[in-house]
């Protein structure tokens, strides 16, 4: 069964706010046909936001000072790119913080349904490629955990920690 779009949109527990502005993050200065695309990327192909939806958001963010325009003229052309402002960044570092805190629960929750739609029959054997995904993913979230225990440790007794 291929997900609907609306699913998959409504799969993803970050708001669009959020996901916009983790885009912009990650990406620099960017225009909104550029962040269109990452948010279909992101959604494996299943929702493209209309620039009627996109544009409206990023004037607000704007007027909320999250994200600044830039200008740049090719031609007779004009593409406005968008970067964040430092409120912009602490913005994305409350909504992160607060992700990683819900991101165990949410974990948990799949879990959980998977095992029970495998009783009723409606799960499949996860693929190999799937689960290479999960362990790098895990990997990648271990790795910060390590360092923020290592700064932790760090600043509590002024001395660097050694290996494991």
């Amino acid at each position: 069964m291929t997900p609907e779009p609306d699913m998959t949109r409504n799969m993803f527990p970050v708001p669009m706010k959020n996901m916009v502005l983790m885009i912009i993050a990650l990406k620099g200065n960017i225009h909104g046909y550029e962040i269109i695309k990452e948010i279909e990327n992101i959604t494996l192909g299943t929702w493209r936001p209309s620039y009627g939806n996109l544009y409206p958001l990023l004037n607000k963010m704007v007027e909320d000072g999250l994200i600044k325009p830039h200008e740049e003229h090719h031609g007779k052309r004009k593409r406005v790119k968008y970067s964040l402002t430092d409120r912009g960044w602490r913005y994305l570092e409350d909504a992160n913080k607060l992700a990683f805190k819900g991101l165990l629960r949410i974990i948990q929750y799949h879990l959980l349904l998977r095992e029970k739609l495998e009783k009723r029959g409606y799960a499949h054997e996860t693929s190999i490629e799937i689960l290479e995904e999960y362990v790098n993913f895990f990997n990648e979230i271990w790795k910060i955990l390590k360092n923020k225990q290592t700064e932790s440790y760090e600043e509590k007794t002024g001395e660097e920690k050694k290996g494991d």
